[in-house]
């Protein structure tokens, strides 16, 4: 009898050692903190949250007269461009295709110049800064080239998915809207691809104006702002963006937070093993580190993450032949610096910066990077795993037959490039941060981040 316990215990022992290698955690966790290991081994959140998500309400009159502007071809001068042709509601108002840029002016045949990010979870975003918003009052605020001076003497944080705290509180440009920020609002946002020459290309503010004042929803501004402002064109193109901004603001398809994550975040979902160990990969420092920019966890408060940490980041990415005005071997995109923004054009240390977009939904897009280069998710993580340990994987080869690595951004900046928040701390011939199987994994928690879960 002794013997047979003794055999029944030895086998309860080795079918838990096997529960514990095959499954999504690594044994160190196991080792560190068993219950939470548990849960997460059976694909559940051990600390579930609730989460505070944007009430639905119906639209206000300011809110429904924005919609109606963003879904109008006739503002362009094609007549067949509305904000909604490059920010798809069918796709997560993202573009529709997998074009590296959209196509825009009088005939829809001029090339933009970079990706159309998705607008969803825009609304909370701050205005553009360098390092995080001075605490409490001050009647004076630093200018933006005063906090540039301080932030070329000031230390930065290395940036990791364990350090998010501390490197949040890096002098480090952050906020404001498109790949640059050179926008704080959203108002401001839907103003510049109205008068994009490359993509709705109104004209003028008169033309917009006149356009409007024939639109059938023209009473509406009216009745919300009076007659007079269909008679002051400024006004009234100003008032019809504001508009567009209430609508993204108050329709809540641009903010559901409904992912599968959000579900498991809350206890309501559970994650298969693939996704489980894609979810601890996101956040392991010496694997894929993704959460150290694209951060993962609600707020003390209980609000849903954005997952990105608003901050921005010089990669290196490829230069993509694709782009009509990458075929001027003298033109670059060097993000904050310009061409598309001027006031920090001498603040060369942040030459090839870009915004750090959320993730949310990312597993829905088919163009990826300020450039559109990549095209899959596959592609992106790849880019992240050889652009140090095997170059010659992501770049071209020159006339000399030398990889041309960061040959998107001029050698004199390469220096703002970031090679040591990690994986970009790895070196040539070094074995990558992810295996093949472990990019899978990413990409199937990745696909969790995407809107409109009803379990199962």
């Amino acid at each position: 009898m002794r013997t047979a316990l003794i055999l029944v215990a030895a086998l309860g022992l080795c079918a838990g050692v096997v529960f514990m290698l095959r499954g999504p955690v690594p044994v160190g966790g196991w080792l560190s903190n068993p219950e939470a290991s548990f849960a997460l081994a059976q694909g559940e959140n051990p600390h579930p949250v609730v989460l505070r998500r944007p009430v639905a309400a119906p639209l206000s009159a300011m809110a429904q007269l924005g919609k109606q502007v963003f879904f109008d071809a006739s503002l362009s001068s094609s007549g067949r461009l509305s904000c909604a042709s490059c920010h798809s509601p069918q796709h997560f108002y993202g573009p529709p295709n997998a074009q590296p840029v959209m196509f825009g002016g009088p005939y829809l045949t001029l090339p933009g110049v970079r990706a159309a990010p998705s607008l969803m979870y825009l609304e909370t975003e701050l205005n553009f800064s360098i390092g995080p918003d001075p605490a409490g009052e001050a009647d004076i605020l630093p200018t933006l080239p005063q906090l540039a001076a301080k932030a070329a003497t000031t230390g930065r944080v290395t940036k990791t998915a364990q350090s998010t705290t501390q490197a949040a509180a890096n002098l480090v440009p952050q906020g404001g809207l498109f790949w640059d920020g050179r926008a704080d609002t959203l108002q401001q946002q839907a103003m510049g691809p109205l008068l994009n020459p490359f993509e709705m290309d109104g004209g003028s503010i008169a033309r917009v104006a006149a356009k409007l004042r024939a639109a059938p929803y023209a009473g509406a501004f009216a009745q919300l702002f009076g007659a007079d402002i269909l008679n002051n064109p400024q006004m009234l193109v100003s008032e019809a963006m504001f508009a567009v901004a209430r609508y993204q603001i108050e329709d809540v398809s641009f903010h559901p937070f409904s992912s599968k994550y959000d579900a498991w975040l809350e206890g309501n979902a559970r994650f298969t093993p693939e996704e489980m160990r894609g979810y601890l990969l996101f956040n392991n420092p010496a694997k894929g580190d993704c959460a150290a920019c694209h951060l993962d966890q609600p707020s003390a408060g209980g609000q849903p993450p954005l997952f990105t940490d608003h901050q921005y980041e010089a990669l290196g990415v490829p230069r993509n032949p694709a782009l009509t005005a990458n075929s001027n071997p003298d033109y670059f995109d060097e993000g904050i610096c310009g061409p598309y923004r001027s006031d920090l054009a001498k603040e060369t240390q942040y030459c090839g910066m870009f915004l750090t977009p959320t993730l949310r939904n990312a597993a829905t897009r088919h163009v990826f990077f300020h450039n559109g280069i990549y095209h899959s998710l596959r592609q992106v993580l790849d880019f992240y795993d050889f652009r140090d340990t095997a170059p010659g994987k992501i770049y071209p080869k020159g006339a000399n037959g030398k990889v041309e690595k960061f040959n998107d951004l001029p050698k004199q900046f390469w220096s703002n490039i970031d090679i040591s928040d990690p994986p970009f701390n790895r070196h040539r011939g070094e074995v990558p941060a992810l295996t093949p199987v472990q990019e899978q994994d990413i990409i199937a928690f990745l696909k969790t981040l995407t809107d409109g879960y009803h379990g199962g």
